[in-house]
């Protein structure tokens, strides 16, 4: 049995924090994931960006409510899962997840969870999984499924590389240029041509 992997955020959907950054006029918080390996430390400077600037949940919320899918995503999606099953596994949070799920016909999701202070202030945040991407992809091995992965960034790769086949899908130059041997591509009936082969 195989199971399409794929990343949300610049692969599905625009990255939220480019979104937030640009309702807000703080450019710092336009780095993501392909900019910062260690999602972790991401995380903690985000964080401490938000409290600086006194925002919190409801302010990203309201944003997020206003993100509608990357043109295409739907309808290659739809496309997709009547081909093979899908899980997308971001590294993006509950709370921010739910409208955009709505809007990609309800997609299986797994992601991570915020920590949200009576206040409304972000004070942390809880993984599901060490390794989050590629710790479920090699749990999906055990039990007898295949994978193929597709995404964008850093986090990523560990997915990608682990899987029969994988993907990058409108990825920077220079992550691409450091895995010239990863399959790329910029457009979804490229991308779903590649997964089809694959499966």
């Amino acid at each position: 049995m195989n199971v399409v992997c794929l990343d949300l955020e610049g692969v599905l959907v625009p990255e939220i924090w480019i979104e937030f950054a640009e309702a807000t006029g703080i450019e710092e918080l336009k780095r993501t994931t392909r900019d910062e390996p260690d999602y972790d430390k991401l995380m903690e400077f985000r964080l401490g960006v938000l409290a600086e600037h006194g925002l919190g949940l409801a302010e990203i919320q309201r944003t997020i409510a206003g993100i509608e899918p990357l043109p295409g995503a739907r309808a290659f999606l739809d496309e997709l899962r009547r081909r093979a099953q899908v899980i997308i596994i971001s590294d993006t949070f509950e709370q921010f997840a739910q409208p955009l799920m709505e809007k990609l016909g309800w997609p299986t999701l797994l992601c991570n969870e915020l920590v949200v202070a009576d206040d409304g202030a972000i004070t942390g945040f809880r993984m599901r999984c060490p390794d989050t991407k590629l710790t479920t992809v090699n749990a999906l091995h055990t039990c007898g499924v295949e994978t193929i992965a597709a995404g964008d960034s850093h986090n990523d790769l560990g997915m990608i590389g682990a899987s029969k086949a994988g993907i990058l899908f409108r990825s920077t130059e220079a992550i691409k240029a450091e895995h010239p041997d990863v399959p790329a591509c910029d457009g979804y009936d490229e991308l779903l041509e590649l997964i089809t082969a694959a499966l």
